[in-house]
């Protein structure tokens, strides 16, 4: 009996993650990209790390800790800063450099008017909503983020790629903040990494959506779902189906928008892909 509860006790500890093995994503300092920076720290706890006021995902890597930082698609190119405490909690300042990057045009004719210019009322909606995304993008938890890379949600051709420059009906727009993968309604949206649902619901623009908190500010969203099978509060596992394919909010058609955010700052999800 000692022998056997020696190999499951073995096991149990083979199977959790090590924290000096943990995956970082792919690094690509440009706008809409991640800056991965090696903080010169060897302390036991991660140090907090601060990018535009806001705080970013520290993860151990081969025995270093590096800060993985969202860089907004609106940054301009050139030096920047990285901020993080030491443990006697002096602000110590990192430069690193952002990069240009040109991201193509994209034209997109929208038949719903309404969708691309609101009417007064619709644009009141618009409003709360944006500030319901914000909240949810923002939100923050100390847990280590264990499984990079990330599943993709679901099977199907990437159609529009992250950081389109968009026109819709003619219409300059924001650039395309996410990745579509276009798959037949009905087609299953899974979680690509264990989380929490921290926002359900419909939206103007994005129709039937999900947000997922990961843990250390990253945190997923999928749009224009056909049917939501998950709650606000809800722990979900890597693998877990969400949610449906489907085409409400402004589309051309069935595809799943999905968002990837650092920091409150949207990244391209490739970049958290295998």
């Amino acid at each position: 009996m000692k022998a056997r509860s020696s190999t499951l006790l073995l096991l149990l500890l083979c199977s959790i993650p090590s924290a000096w093995s943990l995956t970082l994503p792919k690094a690509r300092p440009v706008p809409g990209g991640i800056a991965i920076i090696k903080l010169a720290s060897h302390e036991s706890t991660a140090p907090q790390a601060y990018y535009l006021g806001h705080r970013v995902m520290v993860q151990m890597h081969r025995q270093h800790w590096y800060a993985v930082v969202g860089i907004p698609l609106s940054t301009r190119p050139g030096i920047h800063h990285l901020h993080y405490l030491n443990s006697q909690s002096k602000d110590i300042s990192i430069p690193f450099t952002v990069h240009d990057k040109h991201y193509r045009t994209q034209r997109i004719t929208i038949r719903d008017k309404h969708k691309v210019e609101p009417d007064a009322t619709e644009l009141q909606r618009i409003f709360r909503e944006k500030k319901r995304m914000l909240a949810a993008f923002r939100t923050w938890d100390n847990r280590t983020v264990t499984q990079i890379p990330l599943l993709q949600p679901v099977d199907g051709i990437k159609t529009s790629s992250f950081g389109l420059r968009r026109f819709f009906n003619g219409l300059p727009r924001k650039p395309h903040s996410g990745m579509d993968i276009a798959a037949p309604k009905g087609t299953p949206v899974f979680a690509p990494a264990d989380g929490v649902v921290i926002n359900t619901g419909n939206y103007f623009f994005n129709g039937n959506s999900i947000f997922i908190e990961h843990g250390q500010g990253l945190v997923t969203m999928y749009c224009h779902l056909q049917h939501i099978d998950v709650k606000q509060g809800q722990s979900v596992r890597r693998g877990q189906r969400i949610g449906i394919v489907g085409a409400t909010g402004r589309v051309t058609g069935p595809h799943l928008h999905w968002s990837v955010s650092l920091n409150d700052a949207r990244v391209d999800p490739a970049l958290f892909l295998p």
